[in-house]
């Protein structure tokens, strides 16, 4: 028998490796995870972060960014916003274009990476790392999105949040399931767009601007304000954000706003950040000093995975482990008009 290491106040949680049983349960599989090392703990943590959120008088922001409709996960999502399991969402254009796409009844296709660029365009073809969309599909899209826009009053500009929720209302009345969108139209769920420039959503919106000369205008700095007060008006927040850095930036700059409306502006509470994104090694969360008014107390993880693995096994197992803290969960409220109007937990 080898020799006992010395005595080490590092040293007394040894990990324990996972075994077979017959607890199936994903919330089972991630408790095992607790006592594992490297993104298996992480993704623990995060879980429980969650739970944590949902058992505390909390706003729970959720950002995504990236091809997360493509992949599969906008069903979850949408059921995440459907049960307020979140309560304010973050996303990038991205997302909300492929999520139009699938409410009017299109879809993405499975494909291979490996495929000549040349042979899908001349099959009309377009590719998102191994999936597939029309690209006709996509120009009828686009037209879509032209044509919503033309029935907006054009005399005053549109912060992305309430242009959103209009087009969640709309979209509601033709599309077969819930998306994005339309959950967070029926839910009273907030759904800001920071970056909305540099997305395929506006294209079809610039082609009014070229063909018809519609003068339609985006006011991202309301956006900015409205995210303040929704900070300022809440007793604690968290955020969950999955992807790029866009989400958990706009939040930044939105606490930095909120300190000019409120200088006892409460910091963020809870923090969980799944990416793939290397600058995040740079800026993790557990830094609390790069996070602007992090709060002292702070719970917070980076997992570094990616989201298309993590966000199903969280959702999963908050399916079989939250059930509690739903039913007894105060959140908060929102009339979603020209303005934005929240009514606290």
């Amino acid at each position: 028998m080898s020799k006992k290491a010395k005595a080490s106040p590092y040293l007394k949680r040894p990990t324990d490796p996972i075994e077979i049983d017959r607890d199936r349960s994903v919330a089972g599989l991630l408790a095992k995870f607790e006592a594992t090392s490297f993104q298996a703990r992480n993704l623990s943590i995060a879980h429980n972060i969650w739970l944590n959120m949902l058992d505390d008088t909390c706003t729970i922001v959720l950002g995504l960014s990236g091809p997360l409709i493509p992949a599969g996960m906008r069903r979850l999502i949408a059921w995440l916003i459907r049960n307020r399991y979140v309560d304010v969402v973050i996303t990038d254009g991205l997302t909300v274009f492929h999520d139009v796409h699938e409410s009017l009844g299109r879809q993405h296709y499975q494909g291979s990476p490996l495929t000549a660029p040349s042979e899908l365009q001349s099959h009309g073809i377009a590719r998102l790392y191994d999936t597939l969309l029309s690209e006709e599909e996509v120009r009828e899209a686009d037209e879509w999105l032209r044509s919503f826009v033309n029935m907006q009053d054009m005399t005053r500009p549109y912060s992305t949040r309430e242009f959103l929720n209009l087009l969640g209302h709309e979209l509601a009345e033709i599309a077969s399931e819930d998306g994005i969108l339309t959950a967070a139209y029926k839910a009273r769920v907030p759904v800001f767009c920071p970056g909305v420039t540099t997305s395929p959503l506006v294209r079809g919106i610039a082609a009014g601007r070229i063909d018809r000369k519609s003068p339609f205008l985006f006011d991202v700095i309301q956006d900015v304000v409205e995210m303040a007060h929704i900070l300022v008006g809440s007793t604690n927040v968290g955020g969950l954000y999955f992807g790029s850095s866009l989400c958990s930036d706009f939040v930044r700059q939105a606490q930095a706003t909120g300190t000019v409306v409120n200088a006892r502006l409460r910091p963020l509470k809870y923090v969980v950040q799944v990416t793939l994104e290397s600058g995040a090694m740079w800026h993790p969360v557990e830094d609390a000093d790069n996070w602007s008014r992090a709060a002292k107390e702070l719970r917070s993880v980076t997992t570094y995975c990616d989201p298309t693995i993590a966000l199903p096994m969280l959702v999963t197992a908050l399916t079989q482990s939250a059930a509690r803290q739903i039913k007894a969960r105060r959140k908060p409220t929102f009339t979603l008009g020209r303005d934005l109007v929240m009514s606290a937990t």
